[in-house]
């Protein structure tokens, strides 16, 4: 029964200083590593960075600190840490490699909430696709198009082209081309033309809308007709001016060639209607 008493006071001399300093270490590490947490999520939230993000952040220093911590508690007690650092490295490269198409949209991601190039209803033209922003999540965004179809993107696939935002400005451009024949007044055309652009309320005035001859066709002189609009307004002038144009020609024996070439829109990759 002394040998026991004896070897169990030799234990607690040996162990019981490194098991009170493990024991602090964890309990003051965790403390710490709560109290970094809630600092680095108050900096992120005052600089206006996502929740998601930063609750994605803020959780995965926590499990770094703890990992940091847990491990200074092991080598307190003697155990060979060496090991267990060499695990994680591996276990994290090995992550890394079968996870590294997720971590490149996860990085992508970040710098889409960080750097914000759109917003949620903003309609957009990227990854070969166009539609109106719904949500923007760490792998991938989501859009609605312009025919009421769910399209998913990779974060990775977006910010690896370009990405092009129709409503990221207040106003926008309309470019038409109005067609005629050689036969017609010129002065005329042009005449008729500012009267249909200087009837549209919508139509600004500031930039003032551009007309002018812009080539010689094969069949036709073609104008470019180039009004501003408020980015709201697009596609409802973008419509009416065309209509009106084709009205107005015909009310002013203005010829249109044929095959018609009066008026097209300038097309872009954006068919929202």
């Amino acid at each position: 029964m002394e040998t026991v008493v004896t070897k169990l006071q030799e234990w607690l001399a040996l162990y019981g200083l490194k098991l009170v300093a493990a024991a602090l270490i964890l309990i003051i590490g965790r403390l710490a590593a709560r109290a970094l947490r809630a600092l680095l999520k108050k900096a992120l939230l005052k600089s206006r960075v996502d929740e998601t993000l930063v609750a994605f952040i803020t959780n995965l220093a926590y499990v770094g600190l703890m990992v940091f911590v847990i491990i200074a508690a092991l080598g307190q007690l003697g155990v060979q840490t060496t090991s267990f650092i060499a695990v994680i490295g591996a276990a994290g490269l090995a992550v890394g490699l079968a996870l590294q198409g997720s971590l490149a949209n996860f990085a992508a991601g970040v710098l889409m909430i960080i750097f914000k190039p759109f917003k949620v209803g903003d309609y957009i033209e990227g990854g070969g696709t166009a539609g109106i922003v719904e949500d923007i999540g760490i792998f991938t965004c989501e859009l609605k198009s312009p025919d009421n179809k769910k399209i998913i993107i990779p974060n990775a696939k977006l910010t690896g082209d370009n990405i092009v935002n129709y409503s990221a400005k207040d106003s926008r451009r309309l470019d038409l081309v109005a067609g005629v024949s050689y036969g017609d007044d010129l002065d005329k055309v042009r005449k008729v033309l500012e009267q249909i652009l200087a009837e549209d309320d919508r139509i600004l005035k500031d930039p003032a809308p551009t007309i002018g001859v812009l080539e010689l066709g094969d069949s036709s002189v073609n104008f470019a007709v180039r009004p501003w609009v408020k980015t709201a307004d697009y596609w409802d002038v973008l419509f009416a001016t065309q209509e009106k144009m084709k009205k107005r020609f015909d009310a002013e024996g203005i010829s249109i060639p044929f095959p018609q070439q009066d008026v097209h829109l300038y097309r872009t990759p954006e068919t929202q209607a």
